[in-house]
């Protein structure tokens, strides 16, 4: 239940500016009611949680003194701009975020003119911000808005961030970056300090100059910097090493302020009027406590913040957490007969194959529980790495292990795999090494939408030499080809969906068998229709044989099980004893599935029949609850049959795409 007091400062803010006449108390409180405000509806609807209660207070501090949409606010990532959307017009449309038709889960660019760049991936907004602001200067636009980007700790472990950090330092963009740490406490003497040591390196004579830091550091007040002058270069050195989390931006040429209060709206103004003002590239290093003002995220330690990084829907009831019944028995025995997640397998499947071949190890790009390696941390935690939000890292990483004859996994979701094309191009498929991509939320995944809808990995993959790649149907096909994978040899990609499995028996772990490589499987004969599914796609193919065969239809369904090699003798057979042959897959059609069985036939110059494609369309979908996308999209039982009976009165000899 959302509460809104009849004085609430929070109402009037319709736009940024309305924050502008406000006095510091005033900007606090309107800080802490968006706080509020985010408590009430996410934990009632779901959603990303405690980053954005951190950043309420930077969130309201930067659009005070900034008129936005003329100056750029870069979000990076986007999960932490809840306060952004409630302070830029969308305070009354929270409610709807991620849900279907609803708010974007991220900074939109179709959404608002205040959302400057669409995100959803790390590590991205410092480089944005360098290349806004030199257009803005490339343009001569001597009235050009200032810039700032907003990137987190972690999003700081990605390697394009130092890319963009050394470009703007080696420019002189004059950009402001909020580094906001929630990694980190503050104490007051801190504080005090670090206000004086700002001052110093936002003077412009000591911008290339150690030694004037130096020179101003014995300038002190009060007799201390003669003191200091006196007590020679060993003090010199541990002083300035005291405020080290700066030298590193320093030495790229920014300047550094900081550590601030990131819940201190006048600490916050003041320092980013400065920086705003520099002229220069200047990093604003901000504490935050994630999770701020929800007791159990900011009580609870990692374990809290880690719990309450998103809120689950009505998880929250009265600002605190709901009080669960204990579940009936029947509710108990439910949630036992419950297929497991496909997560879950793979997270125990793969402390199986651990503990079968010690050459096994399984990586992550700082998503361990999202991939399931959270199970081998605890399992195996010597078998176990994380690299941070660096997926390249995380392929060469796979790749130097493999050369010393490891076995590695590397974890990474579809979407965020993309972000490894290279090395997965020259330093795994090129050299032939046996390195296994795991990727996990392939297919349309829901609520985060088109930022992370595994869609384009079948078609960014197939085209490489060397690789393998699979799908599973279901769970304990999963398993099956986890074991394929790590005893065949070489790159080997394999692609599974988000959320539960079918419900199938699992295998223990004495039946788990490699499969054949590059050979399918017949799983009901029929007439006239051949549907040959791959991964997720089975289970669609499946679903529209049933309607089929109501209506006196008994078609031919397939389990592909790869897409590359091809179980070409299968599809041959298929081709020549059907009319019509309908490709069945949960990813982009251009270069995928479907496409590679038309070049597989037409290659081995098979006489090919009518070839229906089925897959997603070519365009980003929307954020929404699978089943909601699916309908949207055409990707249902359903639809397929009903495709596939308007297809058998087409003319012979036609691809027909239809997504």
């Amino acid at each position: 239940m959302t509460l809104t007091p009849p004085d609430r400062l929070l109402d009037r803010i319709d736009r940024p500016q309305d924050l502008h006449g406000l006095s510091e108390e005033e900007l606090q409180q309107v800080a802490q009611e968006v706080r509020e405000h985010i408590i009430d509806t996410v934990g009632e609807i779901g959603g990303h949680f405690g980053a954005n209660l951190g950043m309420c207070e930077v969130t309201v501090a930067l659009h005070s003194l900034l008129d936005s949409p003329k100056d750029k606010i870069l979000w990076d990532v986007g999960h932490q701009a809840y306060p952004h959307k409630i302070l830029t017009g969308r305070r009354d449309e929270l409610s709807t975020i991620r849900q279907y038709e609803g708010l974007a889960p991220f900074c939109s660019i179709g959404e608002s003119e205040h959302d400057i760049m669409g995100a959803g991936h790390a590590s991205t907004s410092i480089g944005y911000a360098v290349g806004i602001k030199e257009g803005m200067r490339l343009a001569g636009d001597t009235d050009a808005g200032r810039v700032v980007a907003v990137i987190g700790d972690g999003a700081m472990t990605g390697g394009v961030a130092f890319e963009a950090i050394h470009q703007a330092g080696g420019l002189g963009t004059p950009i402001v970056v909020v580094l906001n740490d929630n990694g980190m406490s503050i104490a007051p003497n801190v504080g005090a300090l670090s206000r004086y040591f700002n001052r110093v390196r936002l003077n412009p004579k000591l911008w290339h100059a150690r030694e004037g830091v130096e020179e101003k550091l014995t300038t002190l007040p009060g007799g201390i910097g003669a003191a200091f002058d006196r007590l020679g270069p060993q003090l010199k050195e541990s002083i300035k090493s005291f405020w080290a989390p700066g030298l590193f931006w320093e030495e790229l040429d920014w300047a550094y302020m900081g550590v601030i209060d990131g819940h201190d709206v006048r600490a916050l103004r003041l320092a980013l009027r400065a920086a705003l003002e520099a002229g220069r590239p200047v990093v604003v290093h901000t504490a935050t406590v994630k999770g701020k003002g929800f007791t159990p995220a900011e009580d609870g330690g990692l374990e809290g913040m880690e719990k309450w990084h998103a809120a689950k829907p009505k998880s929250i009831t009265n600002r605190a957490p709901t009080v669960v019944a204990k579940p009936t028995p029947e509710k108990v025995a439910a949630a036992a007969a419950a297929p497991p997640q496909y997560t879950q397998v793979f997270g125990d499947a793969l402390v199986d194959e651990v503990r079968r071949d010690r050459r096994v190890v399984g990586i992550t790009a700082a998503m361990n529980s999202g991939t399931g390696l959270n199970i081998l941390q605890k399992a195996e935690p010597e078998h176990y790495f994380d690299v941070g939000i660096a997926e390249q890292q995380a392929v060469l990483f796979a790749a130097g292990l493999a050369l010393e004859g490891a076995k590695p996994v590397c974890a990474i979701y579809s979407t965020f795999l993309q972000r490894a094309f290279d090395q997965i191009v020259h330093d795994v498929c090129l050299q032939e090494l046996d390195v296994t991509f795991a990727m996990d939320r392939a297919g349309l995944v829901g609520d985060d939408g088109p930022t992370h809808h595994g869609v384009f990995d079948i078609a960014y993959l197939r085209c490489l030499p060397n690789i393998t790649l699979a799908a599973p149907r279901d769970e304990a096909q999963l398993k099956h080809l986890l074991r394929t994978a790590l005893t065949q040899g070489g790159p080997f990609g394999l692609r599974y969906p988000r959320g539960e499995g079918v419900g199938v028996a699992l295998p223990s772990v004495g039946d788990v068998r490699a499969i054949p490589v590059g050979r399918g499987e017949v799983l009901r004969e029929g007439t006239r229709v051949a549907l040959v599914g791959y991964g997720s796609g089975v289970g669609k193919a499946l679903e529209a044989a049933d309607l089929l065969a109501e209506g006196g239809l008994e078609v031919t369904v397939c389990d592909a099980r790869f897409a590359k090699p091809l179980d070409l003798e299968l599809m041959t057979t298929l081709a020549t004893e059907h009319e019509l042959l309908v490709t069945v897959e949960e990813g982009v059609l251009a270069g995928g599935f479907g496409s590679a069985v038309w070049e597989a036939l037409n290659d081995a110059g098979v006489a090919v029949p009518r070839i229906l494609r089925v897959g997603l369309p070519d365009r980003y979908v929307t954020h929404g609850k699978p089943a909601l996308l699916h309908a949207e999209v055409g990707f249902t039982g359903r639809d397929i049959a009903r495709r596939v009976e308007a297809a058998l009165f087409a003319g012979r000899g036609e691809v027909l795409s239809e997504a």
